[in-house]
């Protein structure tokens, strides 16, 4: 095999979640179908919130901003595997590659930091109620989601910058449906040392210091629950911070289901699936978990329905 470097290597090879031709045509009908209601599901939250006054708070802000994030998310990988399945084409260029990458890490690292900011959000809403629209107020939850935004740019660029610096060879196979970073890294023909450390130490500090934050604020609210006396208020707290805890179950179970199999079997297709349903499975599911258990956007989704039925 002919060794180049960067810039001589005009592409890679996707090997998909499948080689059987006869599962490409059902694979591709069920997940175009996935990834069209994770669309429109999380549309559909942005304009209920967007249009309904009575979600003009900070948890329905956050909300709407997961729902933005969620369909990026979602977009920089399934609509690319899609047009390979449809093309019979497993290419990908070395541009469009490394494009995947950086998006990839920006709306993955977004998802885990807004989770995190909601749980700040429902820890004073639960434990510091009085003081609620005093804490979080427009000029701290706009900064707190501009910051998001300002680490995920920066941790992925300089992801991207050190993997700009690494050889490949012509006709590297890519054992994964989208460039995943700790892929590429595989499939290198020069050293990776820096990358993996770096990748390391990113995981470790951007996967748990936001995990910890989540399980503080949790921790904080379970002991506010445990010390009220009202059963009534126990269910109503229980209940603002329901759909966001299964939320944050659902993302941090399936991103470390994918840690887990990478790192402790080697069979590429339990990764895979792992992969999907991080990739895909989660971010279609988000809507459903917060319109179906709460009352404010299930009403406001029905209002919203209700008002663009006459325009059809």
């Amino acid at each position: 095999m002919e060794a180049g470097n960067h810039t001589g290597v005009s592409e890679f090879l996707l090997l998909g979640l499948s080689e059987d031709p006869a599962l490409q045509l059902p694979l591709f009908g069920v997940l175009l179908s996935m990834y069209m209601v994770t669309v429109l599901g999380n549309l559909l939250i942005i304009l209920a919130v967007g249009s309904d006054s009575h979600l003009h708070t900070p948890m329905y802000f956050f909300l709407s901003n997961l729902s933005f994030v969620d369909i990026c998310f979602t977009s920089t990988t399934v609509p690319k595997m899609l047009v390979n399945m449809q093309a019979e084409s497993k290419d990908i260029s070395y541009t469009g590659c490394l494009t995947q990458v950086y998006f990839f890490m920006i709306f993955a690292l977004l998802d885990d930091f807004l989770l995190t900011v909601m749980a700040y959000d429902r820890f004073v809403a639960v434990c510091h109620p009085l003081h609620y629209m005093v804490i979080m107020n427009p000029r701290l939850c706009g900064p707190l989601v501009l910051m998001c935004w300002f680490i995920s740019f920066w941790v992925s660029l300089l992801h991207i910058l050190l993997l700009r610096q690494l050889t490949f060879c012509i006709g590297t196979e890519i054992p994964h449906f989208f460039c995943e970073l700790a892929q590429v890294l595989k499939v290198a023909c020069s050293d990776t040392l820096i990358n993996n450390i770096v990748l390391s130490v990113a995981t470790a500090l951007l996967g748990v210091f936001p995990l910890v934050g989540i399980l503080f604020s949790y921790s904080q609210i379970v002991f506010s629950l445990l010390r009220m006396s009202s059963s009534g208020g126990k269910c109503k707290a229980f209940s603002a911070c329901g759909s966001h805890l299964s939320a944050v179950s659902l993302f941090y179970g399936t991103s470390l289901g994918v840690y887990f199999s990478s790192s402790v079997t080697h069979s590429s297709q339990r990764s895979l699936i792992t992969s999907v349903m991080y990739t895909v499975v989660t971010p279609m599911l988000n809507p459903f978990i917060y319109s179906l258990r709460n009352k404010d956007v299930k009403g406001a989704l029905g209002r919203l329905l209700s008002q663009a039925a006459p325009c059809l």
